[in-house]
């Protein structure tokens, strides 16, 4: 609200803005919270559904592959020792036993963006994935039958990593036409985790960020406009995928992966069940129409829980 009043010199707008995040957030973070909030307490009330497995990345790699579906590729050798070219005496060398071994490290062949990818993004720019969020109603009543019909895509959102970055978590955040596969302009919420309280001070950290951002700011190469492969056949794996692996969990992120492996051009890397939609738009009305109804149903299976107690 102070913000704003800055820019406006509005009471009236100030005060707009104060009732908006005071009563109905609508920022990605208050939804990101909130997202928190229902998977918290779904799990909670039902006895953690083994679907919550999911959120273990061994885990999900090794049902994923039992139950083919399309996860990134690791290797089964026992373990790997990785060595310093230089050192010596001992030191600079490491061991990593695997997790097919009861170890704790997934072993894995680095994998490479796909063509059409890196048609987007500067030469240096790491492995950038889309992130995908579904939705299942089978999670509100876990006593029926998952059905496909349960399962249904609600944002997509490519996550166009920068130069010279390690992972994709350092990006510009593009959002995606679900029923086009069209590249929306970007924006990116690298301002909420600026350090310091000198961040506050004005010229220093920006307060909001918006979608303006048509090009990657490095190499100016154009994005928004351009339609990304087979976007029906995303939303399908990753629906499918939900259906298979967790339809008890009420909402999923998905990490996927277009990449040069002919085998598997198109993978899941992991999944996130604390998910964040990354600043991509979503049908409003389906999404809160779908937690009305699941809080409906957690509030019947707490009263219910309570009841017994006290009996």
């Amino acid at each position: 609200a102070v913000h704003v009043f800055t820019k406006t010199k509005s009471f009236s707008d100030a005060a707009n803005e104060y009732s908006t995040r005071l009563l109905a957030p609508d920022d990605w973070f208050s939804f990101w919270r909130l997202n928190c909030r229902v998977v918290g307490m779904h799990s909670l009330l039902n006895e953690m559904p083994a679907g919550y497995e999911m959120e273990n990345k061994w885990t999900f790699l090794e049902e994923g592959d039992k139950r083919g579906v399309p996860v990134s590729p690791f290797l089964t050798t026992s373990g790997i020792v990785v060595k310093h070219k230089n050192e010596e005496g001992g030191m600079g060398i490491h061991f990593y036993k695997n997790a097919t071994a009861g170890g704790d490290w997934i072993i894995q062949e680095r994998i490479h963006n796909s063509e059409w990818v890196s048609s987007v993004l500067p030469s240096d720019a790491p492995l950038s994935t889309f992130r995908v969020i579904t939705s299942s109603r089978a999670s509100i009543n876990l006593l029926e039958k998952p059905r496909a019909s349960d399962i249904r895509a609600l944002s997509c959102v490519f996550r166009a990593g920068r130069a010279g970055a390690a992972t994709d978590h350092d990006s510009i955040l593009f959002d995606i036409d679900p029923k086009t596969g069209i590249l929306q302009k970007g924006t990116t919420n690298a301002h909420w985790y600026r350090l310091g309280l000198h961040e506050v001070l004005p010229g220093r950290c920006p307060w909001r960020s918006t979608h303006v951002t048509t090009h990657h700011p490095d190499g100016q190469i154009e994005v928004t406009g351009k339609v990304v492969p087979d976007m029906k056949g995303i939303l399908a794996l990753v629906e499918n995928s939900h259906l298979k692996m967790c339809p008890d969990v009420p909402l999923v992120g998905w990490d996927v992966v277009l990449s040069t492996d002919k085998k598997v051009p198109v993978c899941l890397l992991e999944v996130n069940l604390s998910c964040n939609f990354f600043r991509g738009r979503f049908d409003m009305s389906v999404y809160v129409e779908f937690l009305d109804d699941l809080f409906k149903k957690l509030d019947e299976t707490r009263r219910s829980s309570d009841d017994k107690k006290l009996n």
